[in-house]
């Protein structure tokens, strides 16, 4: 008995040692390809036309681009619909997350109970038609390599086992919540002492620390390209653009 003691002990703190790991990977992987991105030089205007010719239009341009995806839907409506839906349901997964950071929990978080399975559901199912699509359709697949695939199976795995856990062999989400609370105040706890639980938790920690590193920070990446948030600027016929940062010459 004791040697399991010590041995689940010793799980206890490679697990929290590798949540604080993920945690530092992900902040500061992230800040730090967000500053290259800003300090990126952007010298000559390259917004996609038609484009807005004020910031505020530019702006307005890049919301659209985050919340409705003109641009998908102009090329694929099925394609559009796919994606569309995995992103609302994830957020709307992340956003009931908030019931294990927080105490009291948001009213607005409680009445996402009622249908948290059917999103669960539904974002598991984006996933597999998303995957499906990268295997079916031939142009898909030609451009299509590893980090797509490894991406949406990561993914696929923390929905499958989230849902599991949640609904199926059913965590003590006092034990989470004590896990967690303990990690963000920096007085951390042994985690739930379930398999489906830790294997969840585990492929979390993997998602924050690829996440910093592969195509999935397209969702802080959009606001940084300059084909999107750049308004169109009209130059004058036969007028010589130069770079701002270049001295006059003498």
């Amino acid at each position: 008995m004791q040697e399991t003691d010590l041995l689940w002990t010793l799980v206890s703190l490679v697990i929290i040692g590798l949540s604080y790991f993920a945690i530092i990977v992900f902040v500061f992987g992230l800040l730090s390809r967000l500053w290259e991105y800003l300090r990126t030089p952007q010298p000559l205007p390259g917004a996609v036309t038609p484009a807005p010719t004020s910031n505020a239009g530019a702006a307005v341009r890049v919301a659209k681009d985050v919340l409705i995806f003109p641009s998908l839907w102009k090329a694929d409506k099925f394609l559009w619909a796919g994606s569309w839906l995995f992103h609302v349901t994830l957020a709307l997964v992340l956003f009931r997350h908030l019931r294990y950071f927080t105490y009291p929990v948001p009213s607005l978080v409680l009445k996402l109970q009622p249908v948290a399975l059917t999103i669960g559901y539904i974002f598991g199912i984006t996933i597999l038609y998303l995957f499906w699509r990268r295997l079916a359709l031939p142009r898909t697949l030609y451009v299509s390599n590893l980090p797509d695939y490894f991406a949406l199976a990561l993914l696929g795995g923390i929905a499958a086992t989230g849902i599991i856990v949640s609904y199926w062999t059913h965590v003590n989400l006092v034990d989470v919540k004590a896990f967690v609370i303990g990690l963000l105040t920096l007085h951390p706890t042994p985690p739930p002492n379930h398999p489906l639980f830790l294997l969840h938790f585990m492929l979390v920690l993997l998602l924050m620390i690829y996440f910093p590193f592969s195509k999935l920070l397209h969702a802080g990446g959009i606001f940084f390209s300059p084909a999107r948030n750049q308004p169109f600027q009209v130059q004058e016929a036969g007028k010589r653009y130069v770079n701002p940062w270049d001295t006059p010459e003498s």
